[in-house]
């Protein structure tokens, strides 16, 4: 057959293929739902009471105060938010983690539980004014004992881009007022994993890790202001009173970094004992300012009880800083 012949056949192939990678990649028909709703708690910054990782510097002034009135996302099992589902230690204050994978659909009952009109906002997906949780949309402020179902489409351009690992990470927080709603613990994460890097076809965690870890530098200011009151956490925890980063030498581990805050919430997160892989750059430190969201890989290569912190100064004294173990 004469070659000018053949360019309709190559042409349709052409797109067909195109057709069939862009239906895998986001019209999976799956929806991923949630049952949130917002509590009003006490909060410890250091259960232990102690400095667990110089004991013999104590807490400082950051210990004067170490239980504050919180508020914080807890997840359901169903909508009698009967049941909630637990949490590992190392999440700390973080509300439920909500997973998808591009092309899935969300959908997040939403319980305000609480005294003051609340939200859930999210970052990277798409959605309507009414499915914003901010800024005037039916959904954007919920009363005390409310209820709202928000809807979110996980498009591509929500999911990981050609330069990033197979799940990236995005916030969620409130937003009636943002900014004392967000300090008052009212935050969590959404991570999206690509079409075709999920465990099944149903299933939204990445195939290619072993563990994923989620830690939140961030300074809740409790006392207007004043130095004691200004604790300086990861996860919500200071001092080491943030437990559970354990893995095993030669997992595959992603690490979602998140902060959020003030100008002063800019934080340099550091691991001792092992290296990342940031987007092709091999380092020990990332840096990320409020409301930054960075997703990073490591394969832990020394077992060890290792520092895992800030690397601002200030930030190390107020403590910001926890351990990872390595077994």
């Amino acid at each position: 057959m004469h070659t000018k012949f053949l360019w309709p056949y190559l042409a349709l192939f052409i797109l067909l293929s195109l057709l069939v990678v862009s239906f895998s990649a986001q019209a999976r028909n799956t929806t991923q739902e949630y049952w949130i709703a917002a509590e009003k708690t006490d909060w410890n910054y250091a259960p232990s009471g102690g400095n667990l990782i110089n004991p013999e510097n104590g807490l400082g002034v950051y210990g004067n105060t170490l239980v504050y009135t919180k508020y914080r996302y807890i997840g359901y099992t169903d909508n009698s938010y009967s049941q909630p589902i637990p949490q590992p230690e190392w999440m700390g204050i973080l509300g439920p983690t909500i997973r998808a994978v591009v092309g899935d659909i969300i959908k997040v009952h939403f319980l305000n539980n609480t005294d003051l009109p609340l939200s859930i906002h999210p970052h990277g997906v798409m959605y309507n004014k009414d499915n914003e949780g901010a800024d005037g949309g039916a959904g954007g402020n919920i009363p005390p004992g409310g209820r709202y179902t928000y809807t979110w489409v996980v498009d591509r351009d929500a999911g990981p881009g050609p330069d990033d690992p197979s799940s990236i990470v995005w916030l969620y927080h409130s937003h009636v007022m943002a900014e004392h709603e967000i300090n008052l613990g009212l935050i969590g994460t959404i991570i999206i994993t690509a079409a075709n890097k999920a465990r099944s076809s149903r299933g939204p965690v990445p195939r290619d890790i072993d563990q994923e870890f989620i830690a939140l530098y961030m300074i809740f200011n409790e006392e207007n202001d004043e130095e004691s009151g200004l604790k300086h956490t990861i996860n919500g925890r200071i001092f080491g009173n943030l437990t559970g980063f354990e893995t095993t030498f030669g997992q595959r581990v992603r690490w979602h970094l998140i902060a959020l805050g003030n100008e002063v919430d800019n934080h340099t997160a550091h691991w001792h004992g092992q290296t990342v892989l940031d987007r092709g750059h091999r380092t020990d430190v990332i840096e990320i300012m409020p409301a930054s969201m960075r997703s990073v890989d490591m394969i832990p290569r020394s077992p060890g009880n290792w520092l895992f912190h800030c690397h601002v100064n200030d930030h190390m004294m107020a403590g910001m800083s926890t351990r990872w173990i390595v077994k």
